[in-house]
């Protein structure tokens, strides 16, 4: 009885802070991985960390760092557990600062969608993706918002494995930093205008 009765102060003492958002890219650590398909997610929080003039410390699972925008906190979190593991890092931060669901952005690559597009869902399944898989069983719910970049399906369906781990080719890094670059306003946009106002302008 007495444990049901801490569950519960655990559970309802700190109420979330509704200026606060966890941002999580998915990626792979390792300079083995930089500028792989893989590893978008990493790049549109590189980007809005430049913009803002901070640095990515090596912390709990993960590097992160912290900026502030429009009144908004917004923790940039690049998990050091490897794609198929993500969820553990994304659990842990999110459970350490409050954050619930609606507060929470996953930034992934998509194969299923062609380079330059992107999706942003308030919930779904995880597509097959092995981060989205791992948050969705560490979470125990598909009900946290992402945001899919198109990273395209140039591949045999025997290479899959080598095509996301492999990096941008010459002819494609253009449209990947106009892709970022639209990753990163979404994000803000996100936490400023909120989730139904950013998808319809994104999902147009």
């Amino acid at each position: 009885m007495f444990d049901r009765i801490l569950d519960f102060f655990k559970k309802t003492d700190t109420p979330s802070d509704p200026m606060k958002y966890l941002i999580a890219g998915l990626g792979n650590m390792g300079s083995e991985y930089d500028n792989t398909r893989h590893n978008i997610g990493f790049n549109v929080l590189d980007l809005l960390a430049k913009d803002a003039g901070v640095h990515f410390n090596n912390d709990t699972l993960g590097d992160l760092t912290e900026i502030k925008f429009k009144g908004r906190t917004l923790i940039l979190l690049k998990p050091s557990t490897y794609m198929n593991r993500s969820g553990k890092a994304v659990k842990y931060w999110a459970d350490k600062h409050k954050i619930g669901s609606e507060n929470l952005l996953i930034i992934v690559d998509d194969m299923h969608l062609d380079l330059g597009k992107m999706r942003l869902r308030d919930k779904g399944s995880d597509g097959g993706h092995n981060g989205l898989k791992d948050i969705q069983e560490k979470f125990g719910h598909n009900n946290y918002i992402r945001l899919r970049m198109g990273i395209g399906k140039d591949f045999h369906p025997s290479q899959q494995v080598n095509y996301v781990l492999g990096k941008w080719k010459k002819e494609e890094q253009d449209a990947v930093d106009i892709m970022v670059e639209k990753a990163a306003r979404a994000v803000k946009n996100f936490t400023t205008i909120g989730l139904k106002l950013t998808m319809d302008g994104l999902n147009r």
